[in-house]
């Protein structure tokens, strides 16, 4: 990891008895900023302490001494030093006057994304989340140059401050190819992001410190464009956003919803719910709680869903150790105890159905209020009153209870616990669970691929996306391809992945025997139940009739039919005697 931080230009702007200590300092490579209050004396901050650097307090023509060797202070208060990334923010009296500077190290430090590279390289939005000085900027940096320079795309960075590519005209070499608009005033950011896809056609919108609803807007508006983002926003964690109505937008939006009572008694919830109301702008979002570990939410929207409903999401955590090498990790969430009542059964595992009920604050202006009336002894939420608060309904609808039952693994006959997770990639979900229910399978469909036992995909996926292949290997999940998502294909795949070797169920070559040294009107007429079959009956579950064939081909429909474990009869007399196939 190389760093590189032009500290010397920095301490050159402090008066002499300030610079001089510094210069000799042990931690001088880690200092983090320099502050300057006036009557006040000097202070220099490291990650872990901080010290005095003269015992005589700042006075007026140190601040001056500063302020002349920095440039011009824009409206945010913030100058910078030409082609450095160090930042010089100032702290102004009532009168405007100058009485305070922080000045903060600006580095740029070439290979800090490396936990995140492969998220960089799938051309989807990113979102930066953590507490101030954690290194989000520098994140960003990099992401933009590698972006630009390793990926070769069209990448444009919205310098409000000039903190990412660094003060002056001629952009800091930290940014690579990528190119960079200056924003002449923070409250005209948003413009700058659209004028950026309007006028520059990028590829990549990079922008820091996303703040205001107008920039919340104009992040959506560049995302439906096609564009990827990478920025940041304040907040510490996903919920921060979520309860945030001013940046909520970034990742769906919150709205409360009304369900009928029969939508409500099947979700076991109250009626007035919150749901997020669209998809996120930023399709995957990381938390960086500290400058070496990092948890991911590759999908943002599952996430939000998820803490909607009550539940903690499973946390993805990655970590760099000494030797610089990407350590994952995966984290269940903590499971509470179940009441006695609802005893965990045999079988039971971390990665089953039963999930926590998270503890979250209050904090936001009172709105709403739930009004409840007593339906057989039980208190039911009927309606939301002017006075009461939003942030409750917030809080009841992330405590709703699990509305479903347990699920019991067993042990199968080659010692596997069932039933076996699967995780469909690329595969249709329709022909999987029409096989799945109507041959009585002992497997599950899983939407989350941490708790599958193994996945299923096409072999054009497979072989094509890097991504896919990454996320197996990470997981040590493994495999199963199949050609394409037709009922035969899916019946191999499932019975070679449950080892079931004599099912009653032939693969394409058993069925094709059926019509082997056949006419050409009997290969046509199987064909005809084939079809179907597996385009009408076991996916719609409607019955079909078949055209009218000789007795000898019935018989072959009739077997054909049988191995799909469905009943056929034939009617009508002849010569327009016909197959009638009926859904299981």
């Amino acid at each position: 990891m190389q760093i590189t931080d032009d500290l010397n230009q920095l301490l050159e702007i402090l008066p002499e008895e300030i610079r001089q200590p510094l210069l000799q300092h042990p931690l001088q490579s880690t200092l983090i900023e320099v502050v300057l209050d006036l009557g006040r004396l000097p202070e220099a901050r490291f990650p872990n302490s901080a010290e005095y650097l003269s015992q005589q307090p700042v006075s007026r023509q140190q601040l001056n001494h500063c302020i002349e060797k920095v440039g011009h202070f824009s409206g945010d208060n913030r100058a910078g030093i030409e082609q450095t990334l160090h930042r010089i923010s100032a702290i102004r009296n009532r009168a405007g006057e100058i009485i305070g500077l922080t000045c903060r190290v600006g580095r740029a430090v070439f290979g800090t994304i490396a936990m995140i590279r492969d998220l960089v390289e799938t051309g989807k939005s990113i979102l930066m989340l953590g507490r101030p000085g954690v290194g989000k900027t520098t994140a960003l940096r990099e992401i933009a140059r590698v972006l630009a320079d390793d990926l070769q795309k069209r990448v444009v960075i919205i310098d409000t401050s000039n903190e990412i590519a660094g003060d002056g005209d001629i952009p800091h070499p930290a940014i690579g190819r990528a190119r960079r608009m200056q924003v002449a005033r923070p409250e005209l950011q948003h413009q700058v992001m659209i004028e950026a896809v309007e006028n520059h056609m990028p590829e990549v919108i990079v922008i820091d410190e996303i703040g205001t609803e107008l920039e919340a807007l104009a992040a959506r508006t560049i995302a439906e464009r096609g564009v990827q983002l990478v920025g940041t926003a304040h907040g510490n964690r996903i919920e921060n956003l979520i309860k945030n109505p001013t940046l909520s937008d970034l990742v769906g939006g919150i709205q409360p919803v009304t369900l009928g009572d029969d939508e409500a008694r099947r979700r076991g919830s109250q009626k007035t719910v919150l749901e997020r109301k669209a998809p996120p702008t930023f399709e995957i979002a990381v938390e960086m709680l500290e400058r070496q570990r990092w948890v991911i939410h590759e999908t943002v929207s599952e996430t939000v869903d998820t803490l909607l409903r009550g539940y903690q999401p499973r946390l993805q955590t990655r970590t760099v150790s000494e030797t610089g090498e990407v350590q994952i990790t995966h984290e269940l969430p903590t499971i509470t105890e179940p009441p006695l009542d609802m005893a965990r059964p045999t079988g039971w595992r971390a990665s089953g159905q039963m999930r926590p009920l998270p503890s979250h604050g209050r904090g936001l202006n009172q709105k709403y209020r739930l009004s409840e009336t007593a339906i057989n002894g039980v208190n039911q939420p009927t309606a939301l009153t002017e006075e009461g608060d939003f942030e409750q309904l917030l809080d009841d609808s992330w405590q709703q209870p699990d509305p479903f039952g347990n699920v019991i693994r067993t042990p199968g006959p080659n010692g596997e616990d069932l039933p076996v997770y699967v995780y469909p990639y690329g595969v249709s979900r329709q022909p999987l669970e029409q096989v799945i229910q109507v041959l009585n399978l002992p497997v599950e469909l899983t939407k989350d691929v941490d708790s599958a036992d193994a996945l299923l995909t096409l072999r054009s996926q497979a072989k094509h996306n890097s991504k896919l292949r990454q996320l197996v290997k990470i997981r040590q999940i493994p495999i199963h391809t199949i050609k394409a998502s037709t009922i035969p294909q899916i019946t191999r795949a499932l019975k070679r992945l449950l080892d079931m070797d004599d099912t009653g169920i032939p693969d394409e070559a058993a069925l094709s025997l059926i019509g082997q040294n056949g006419s050409e009107d009997e290969l046509e007429a199987l064909e005809e139940a084939r079809l179907a079959v597996e385009q009408i009956v076991l996916p719609k579950g409607q019955p079909v009739e078949l055209l009218p064939r000789s007795a000898k081909v019935r018989k072959m429909q009739h077997e054909l039919i049988e191995h799909y474990h469905l009943q056929s009869a034939s009617f009508g007399d002849e010569p327009n005697r016909r197959l009638r196939i009926f859904p299981a």
